[in-house]
């Protein structure tokens, strides 16, 4: 008979000669514990209260109308089409982490590859919801795919937001797959350590009858290669695609053919901010410490110090372009947005997405969490004024002045913004307190490659 205090003794014991029941405990303990830690239970309540209020907000919208927006002539697009870009954007650090860094063998993503994939597809489901609200009639958004119907009606294929439909569909179902794939092994390791039946169904459920044997590794290599590789493309199409929502118009300010690769660099850069505005307190909380280690950190630091300046030079190149190709709209535009009614909209988006980032060239900065996290934030209200920018101010003034107008977004916009984050928080929590954070086997089997090169 053994006891409780024996197999303490054992596992203990087990721990202190090996290093992957280490790892395994490390991560298990999060999803397995009785009771999450007590910051969970705090920013559970926080981030579901904002939540409701995120659901009341598009409530009250659909019963008073659109008019409860900002949104009017000329600025028929206001803050849904902003938070959607936002969004949209958020999720790219996810694929860009899970399938290009796999695809290029870095074994530093497997740290924060899971968390970055979750984050992926609930940022994803924060943005499907904007264009749904935003179209009107939002009892009617099915008519945004094209099904065969009575009235024989079809989507107008040549219009960029048909692309967007099928582009963020596409993003959101292969970013799930590829999600869940990963977790397969993990939740069958979940299942073999649970002590509660409910929790052996469920997870027994969901790891498919995992075994862990050297064919099904095989073929699940196999797999979780090609899904890096068909998301691969994903990171550079779909928000290429968003891109050209703008890039397709007439409208100057929007008539770019930057945008695409410029939209795409500052996806990423929103993207990793993201990231590490979770992985820091998640690591703090959690006691990830061993498994997100500074080094992962740092290299994060670093691709937001190169998608920043990146994203600064097409910002340039904007100001460049306008002056350059000569066409009076086009170059008023731009002193617009840089000394108009917007320009504070304008220098705060420059000095969080372009100057912030800056301070990564510092070692000691890049390596230092409360430098990182405050900077991460900036770097994520930065990307929200970009979109802002691009959307509220170029529409704002057109060709002919007698359509300007200026737009002011009301309490209920901004309730919809916030809310849209307690939404996101409250899907990562709940991801946290019941799934494996950390891909347990990918960590493992670097682990143990390191393992063995020190040892031969």
């Amino acid at each position: 008979m053994t006891t409780a205090a024996d197999v303490k003794q054992f596992n203990t014991q087990l721990e202190a000669e090996n290093p992957f029941a280490q790892i395994t405990e490390n991560v298990c303990r999060v999803a397995e514990a009785p009771k999450p830690p007590k910051a969970w239970y705090i920013s559970f309540a926080i981030s579901s209260t904002v939540m409701l209020c995120f659901f009341s907000s598009i409530g009250y919208v659909f019963w008073e109308g659109i008019g409860a927006w900002g949104n009017m002539s000329p600025v028929f697009w206001g803050f849904p089409i902003v938070n959607f870009v936002f969004w949209v954007g958020i999720g790219h650090a996810g694929t860009l982490i899970s399938a290009v860094l796999y695809l290029f063998r870095q074994d530093w993503r497997t740290g924060i590859n899971r968390f970055a994939e979750a984050m992926t597809i609930f940022a994803v489901i924060c943005a499907a919801i904007f264009p749904g609200i935003h179209i009107g009639r939002p009892w009617l958004p099915y008519w945004m795919f094209p099904i065969p119907n009575q009235m024989n009606m079809w989507p107008q294929f040549r219009s960029p937001l048909e692309w967007d439909v099928f582009a963020v569909s596409t993003y959101a179902t292969v970013s799930i797959l590829f999600w869940y794939m990963g977790m397969i092994p993990d939740l069958a390791t979940l299942r073999d350590r649970s002590r509660s039946t409910v929790r052996r169904l469920v997870y027994g459920l969901f790891s498919m009858g995992w075994r862990g044997s050297s064919r099904q590794w095989h073929r699940y290599e196999k797999a979780y290669q090609i899904l890096a590789a068909l998301a691969t493309p994903l990171v550079l199409s779909v928000h290429s695609v968003v891109s050209f929502d703008f890039a397709t118009a007439q409208l100057p300010g929007w008539h770019t053919t930057i945008f695409p690769p410029y939209f795409v660099a500052g996806a990423i850069f929103g993207g990793f901010a993201m990231v590490v505005v979770l992985a820091v307190p998640a690591r703090q909380f959690f006691g990830l410490k061993r498994i997100i280690s500074m080094r992962h950190l740092e290299n994060m630091c670093i691709i937001m110090l190169v998608t920043g300046t990146l994203v600064g030079y097409a910002y340039m190149m904007e100001f460049f372009i306008a002056w350059y190709g000569g066409v009076p709209e086009e170059s008023f535009t731009f002193i617009n947005r840089a000394f108009g009614p917007y320009s504070w909209a304008y220098w705060t988006m420059v000095s969080c997405n372009v100057l912030a980032p800056q301070l990564f060239w510092f070692r000691r900065l890049r390596r230092s969490i409360p430098v990182m996290f405050i900077v991460a934030v900036f770097i994520n209200v930065g990307m929200w004024f970009e979109r802002f920018v691009i959307v509220c101010t170029s529409l704002s003034r057109d060709f002919i002045p007698s359509n300007w107008g200026y737009f002011i977004p009301t309490k209920v916009d901004f309730i919809t913004l916030i809310g849209s984050f307690g939404l996101f928080f409250t899907l990562f929590l709940l991801f946290c307190r019941y799934l494996p954070m950390v891909a347990m086997s990918e960590v493992k089997a670097i682990h143990y490659n390191h393992h063995m090169h020190h040892h031969h």
